[in-house]
């Protein structure tokens, strides 16, 4: 039995998140402190009391879901007794959630991964004017027919796949002139439906490419650990290990398809059986549970979820 850390991406946010194990727990509530002292900013207030329009805004958002993670981390560490490096075997995270999972496994200092995701979600914001951009998921197809539709329904413009997510989830961005015409170009794919998605920015696609450049320079100037685990890294679907490669697939991702359901094969193809999804919300569990049947999948966000899962991860 091999387990794996897995870390939610943008969109897990919601009002509260972590509030009830930062009261629980002091390693938690360190964590959210670090992080405010970090960024100069009361960001835990924003996670615990909202209101939702302030917390989702991507500069925000970002930098609340690593807080989020990480609580959990820390509160299995050091009140639980955690050894990642001993009964981990990988950690992987969705979009933002790789900086979440290089946290975890020593690479990043949390507060360095809380400056690097606020000027991530600032420079996504930034790249391209709102309204100018958009997001679909593709519900019912798998990723070769998404590309066929992106491919037709680009007409020039930037039409690609950001979000491999599971075997029939893909998600398109780009133009939104070019999103809007999916739906229709897709009837003829066997499309069962195109759903746009409420994002800001058009994100993991060719037109972020200025955050691209903000992220490989600020990256640049950040001291990046080896993780004490391999990371299996969103646009590779394969583990990494070696900083400076961690680093190129950092801005590789901010224009580049997130992996997501090769990431889990490959992870279960090399002997994971049980993977712990850490921080908000339970997306993460949803799609692994598509990708891989068999695989045990918990949602860890508070003190009792924590305890319930005990016995597993030390078994």
């Amino acid at each position: 039995m091999a387990r794996a850390l897995i870390f939610p991406g943008q969109g897990s946010q919601a009002v509260g998140m972590g509030k009830e194990l930062a009261d629980a727990s002091p390693a938690a509530r360190a964590v959210c402190e670090e992080v405010d002292a970090a960024l100069g900013q009361n960001l835990s207030e924003i996670m615990w009391q909202g209101p939702l329009d302030v917390l989702t805004l991507t500069e925000n958002a970002q930098p609340a879901l690593m807080a989020a993670s990480m609580a959990v981390v820390r509160c299995l560490e050091k009140e639980h007794g955690l050894n990642i490096k001993d009964q981990i075997a990988f950690v992987a995270g969705h979009s933002l959630g790789e900086y979440s999972a290089l946290a975890a496994a020593g690479a990043l200092t949390i507060g360095d991964a809380a400056r690097l995701l606020k000027l991530r979600g600032q420079a996504m914001q930034k790249a391209v004017p709102v309204g100018k951009g958009a997001m679909a998921a593709l519900l019912g197809v798998d990723r070769d027919v998404a590309q066929q539709i992106a491919d037709k329904a680009a007409e020039g413009e930037v039409c690609q796949i950001a979000n491999d997510n599971d075997p029939k989830q893909v998600v398109l961005s780009g133009n939104k002139t070019a999103i809007d015409r999916v739906a229709e170009v897709g009837k003829a794919f066997g499309l069962r439906r195109a759903v746009p998605l409420p994002v800001s920015a058009p994100f993991h696609c060719a037109l972020m490419q200025p955050a691209a450049n903000a992220m490989a320079k600020a990256l640049n100037s950040v001291d990046m650990q080896a993780p004490v685990v391999p990371l299996i890294a969103n646009v590779k679907a394969a583990p990494l290990t070696d900083p400076g490669e961690i680093k190129r697939s950092l801005v590789e991702q901010v224009t580049g398809t997130v992996r997501w359901r090769e990431s889990v094969t490959y992870m279960t193809a090399n002997g994971v059986t049980d993977f712990y999804e850490l921080g908000s919300g339970k997306v993460l569990a949803g799609l692994v549970q598509r990708i891989e049947k068999t695989a045990k999948v918990q949602s860890l966000q508070t003190l009792v979820d924590i305890e319930a899962a005990l016995p597993q991860l030390n078994a």
